[in-house]
């Protein structure tokens, strides 16, 4: 196995940001809030 050294390990890019992770999981939330609408429909009318 090699060793990476400091300034190496820095310039690594990849993961998973933040901003996409809360995109997917609002995308979530919405399809979920569509499908419960669906699901169990509720009057509008107070």
């Amino acid at each position: 196995m090699k060793k990476v050294n400091e300034n190496k390990l820095k310039e690594i890019q990849g993961g998973f940001s933040t901003g996409a992770a809360l995109g997917i999981a609002a995308a979530i939330i919405f399809i979920s809030g569509i499908f419960e609408g669906i699901v169990h429909p509720k009057s509008c009318a107070g």
